[in-house]
């Protein structure tokens, strides 16, 4: 590649150096070069639940009495209501935990699982982060799944307002519903910014949840899989 590979002509006959910009890969898996600051930045499309979303944040920064007209927050409304589409992809209308299940022919009856798979979800009260490692474990019974589904399992119930609670019961239902296993658990570890930037204002404060079922019901096998799990996650 020579210099002038980088510049380019501008209307004045002289030659100008072109703008850098960042290679990227969309969620299609289609390489492409991006300028991600200005795609960010760019306006919703009309009629849109981004556009929807940006005008009423900006009427948030508004009420907080924030200068919308600061360069620094001129288009921060719309590069919020696109973080929330990407953050709560849980709840695009026809997303769901779709995946395909084998049959177990080897007939494997042992404990699987996937430890330590790292999650980010925002908590339904205070629209703060909550994040951390998610622990899944299964005995197959007719049918098995492979294993980075579990983790996407994970994710898909991790992108909406969520309740910690609440996100590891549905991944223990989602996996009794679908795979019909001799049993299920499920623990989550997290961190939670509504303690740590607010309130009780307590960092690094780990919050553990579990939800099993069937055979995990038995202390000898809920305990197996309990040895596994680290003491602390991979995510502080």
């Amino acid at each position: 590649m020579t210099s002038e590979d980088d510049e380019r002509t501008a209307g004045d006959g002289n030659r100008h150096p072109t703008p850098l910009r960042s290679y990227g890969v969309s969620r299609g898996g289609v390489a492409h070069d991006i300028d991600i600051d200005e795609v960010e930045s760019e306006p919703a499309e009309p009629g849109t639940r981004v556009e929807r979303v940006a005008e009423a944040f900006k009427q948030v920064l508004i009420a907080l009495d924030l200068d919308v007209t600061d360069p620094n927050l001129a288009a921060t409304h719309v590069r919020v209501a696109r973080a929330y589409e990407e953050l709560f992809a849980g709840l695009r209308q026809g997303a769901g935990p779709t995946y395909r299940s084998f049959p177990n022919t080897e007939h494997y009856s042992q404990m699987v699982s996937v430890i330590d798979v790292p999650f980010f979800s925002l908590c339904a009260h205070h629209f703060l982060p909550f994040f951390g490692s998610a622990h899944v474990a299964y005995i197959p019974g007719d049918r098995i799944v492979g294993l980075s589904k579990l983790a996407r399992l994970v994710d898909f119930y991790a992108r909406r307002p969520q309740i910690q609670e609440r996100m590891t019961e549905q991944i223990v239902t989602c996996l009794n519903k679908r795979l019909t296993p001799k049993g299920a658990m499920v623990v989550l570890q997290a961190r939670h910014f509504c303690m740590e930037m607010r309130g009780v204002s307590k960092p690094g404060v780990l919050t553990t949840t579990s939800a099993l079922s069937g055979a995990f019901e038995e202390e000898r096998v809920r305990q197996e899989f309990l040895s596994l799990l680290p003491s602390r996650t991979s995510l502080g």
